[in-house]
Order: C-alpha cells, then structure tokens, then sequence
C-alpha cells in the first residue's frame, strides 16, 4: 500500500516537472523601473529694487549700481512617479 501511495507521488512530481519545463515561454522584452522625479515651476518675486548710488572709496567719489534682489518660488506641477524603460535584457 504504502508503496503504492510513493510510486503515484513519484510519478506525479515527475509529470509535473515535465509539464512545467513544457510551459516555459522565451523572453520578448525586459523593463527596468526608473523613478521620474517630481516637476517645478519657478517664478521670481521681487524682493528690493536695483539702485544707483554715490559712495566714497579711496578717496574718489564713485557711482556703484546695486542689482535688484529677487525670491525665487518653486510650485510643484507634477508629482514623482516611477515608469517601466525598456532595458537589455540579462540572461
């Protein structure tokens, strides 16, 4: 009996693992996952105006210029998300 009950699991496991090797597929394509970063749209913000001014240096009155100053402000368009690429396959 119990000979019997080994030699069905024996021959199931054996058809099992031909019919496995039987079903195995080829690779068409691979993929990698890429993690696109989020997006950002910049504006400026005028913070102090640019100026002109008369200054002693060296003993000489000099006329030096001043740039404006500006807040930059960064808004978030798009989220960061991750895509499939298509890569070279490894095997």
């Amino acid at each position: 009996m119990i000979t019997k009950v080994f030699a069905a699991a024996a021959t199931a496991i054996a058809l099992s693992a031909t019919s496995a090797a039987a079903w195995e597929g080829h690779v068409v394509e691979c993929y990698g996952k890429v993690w696109y970063p989020a997006e950002y749209s910049t504006s400026k913000v005028l913070v102090k105006h640019g100026k002109t001014a008369w200054e002693h240096r060296n003993g000489q009155m000099v006329k030096v210029h001043y740039a404006p100053v500006y807040k930059e402000v960064k808004t978030k368009t798009k989220d960061g998300h991750w895509i499939m690429r298509q890569e070279a396959c490894i095997n």
